[in-house]
C-alpha cells in the first residue's frame, strides 16, 4: 500500500473548508480577534474585515461569522452559506497572500440579497480595504 493521498475535489473539498487554491478556513478565537481589531468596510450585504497578518504565509485565509442578530440557527446557518459561496468566487482572485478576511452577516440581509451583487460588493470592499493598508 502507498502512502499517497488522492486529492479532495468537489463536494468533499467544500466540505473540509476548500475555498481554492492558497485559500483557507480561520478557525481560532484569537484569529477572528487580531481581524475585528484592523482593517474593516461595511457594505450592504455583509461587513468585511480585513487583517494582514505579515507572517510570510502565502495563504489567504477567511472565517465568517453571524451573530444571533441575523435570526435563529437556520437563517444564521443559510447566511454563512451564502457568504461562504460569494467567498469561493471572489477570494481565489482578488484576495492577497498572507492576509486574513472576516465577513459578517448583516440581520435580514445576507440571507435573501443577491448573489451576484454580494459578489461584486465583496471586490469592492477588498479594493477599499487594499487601499487602506
Amino acid at each position: 500500500m502507498t502512502d499517497q493521498k488522492t486529492p479532495v475535489v468537489g463536494r468533499d473539498a467544500a466540505a473540509k473548508g476548500s475555498f481554492g487554491v492558497g485559500v483557507d478556513k480561520i478557525r481560532k478565537r484569537p484569529d477572528f480577534l487580531r481581524a475585528a481589531r484592523a482593517l474593516r468596510q461595511g457594505t450592504t450585504g455583509f461587513h468585511l474585515q480585513a487583517n494582514p497578518r505579515g507572517d510570510g504565509s502565502e495563504a489567504v485565509r477567511v472565517g465568517f461569522t453571524c451573530s444571533k442578530k441575523v435570526g435563529n440557527a437556520v437563517a444564521r446557518n443559510r447566511a454563512k452559506r451564502r457568504l461562504r459561496e460569494v467567498a469561493r468566487k471572489v477570494l481565489p482572485e482578488q484576495g492577497r497572500a498572507g492576509w486574513d478576511y472576516v465577513l459578517i452577516g448583516r440581520a435580514e440581509i445576507t440571507a435573501t440579497h443577491d448573489l451576484a451583487q454580494m459578489a461584486r460588493d465583496l471586490e469592492w470592499a477588498l479594493s477599499r480595504v487594499h487601499a487602506q493598508a
